[in-house]
């Protein structure tokens, strides 16, 4: 079974996560999409970021109404900062049957080389892209295992739904209810 990895701290996650999470699973091979709650990603700032049993739970809100969308906490346990590769690992580990195939922004692709053990992702994973404004990586876009998808994206992100937060106005409609009522009954951001 294809299942697509959608990595990120989702802090929160929002509509924008959604539809690309819908996308993957209505125009390619991908039969489920699985949302990794990375607790500590090794390339942010932590300042703002929500406890990640917060953030798991508003992923989980958020996708509880879908059955091929799954939040997972696997990072939880794994040793922090959280690298992309160990994960992979250990999810080839638990899950030997799956084959995992991790879903990015060309934001992401462009950085990608930083990443440890980039390379064995591209080759034994393979990448599942998304257009984001602004980036562009020819070089990662004509490897093999790298497919780049003109999926519709919403120019909105998480930082810009705190900001919106803390400005005291409302996330209606850039965030599924659950997460805007979870947020609020939790004085989170």
């Amino acid at each position: 079974m294809k299942t697509g990895l959608f990595f990120g701290s989702f802090n929160p996650i929002h509509v924008g996560h959604l539809i690309i999470a819908n996308y993957m699973l209505q125009f390619t091979e991908v039969e489920e999409v699985w949302f990794v709650v990375s607790p500590q990603n090794p390339f942010k700032i932590h300042d703002t970021l929500a406890d990640e049993n917060h953030r798991l739970n508003m992923v989980r809100l958020a996708v509880a109404d879908n059955p091929a969308l799954k939040a997972l906490d696997i990072e939880f346990s794994l040793s922090k900062p959280s690298f992309t590769i160990h994960t992979l690992h250990h999810l080839k580990e638990e899950y030997p049957e799956r084959e995992f195939i991790l879903i990015m922004g060309s934001d992401n692709l462009a950085g990608l080389h930083k990443w440890k053990g980039f390379e064995e992702i591209i080759t034994q994973y393979g990448l599942f892209v998304y257009h984001r404004e602004g980036f562009d990586n020819q070089y990662l876009k004509a490897r093999e295992n790298v497919r780049v998808f003109d999926a519709p994206v919403l120019n909105i992100s998480a930082t810009f739904i705190r900001e919106v937060l803390q400005a005291n106005k409302s996330i209606r409609y850039l965030v599924p209810e659950e997460v805007e009522n979870y947020i609020k009954e939790n004085k989170l951001y």
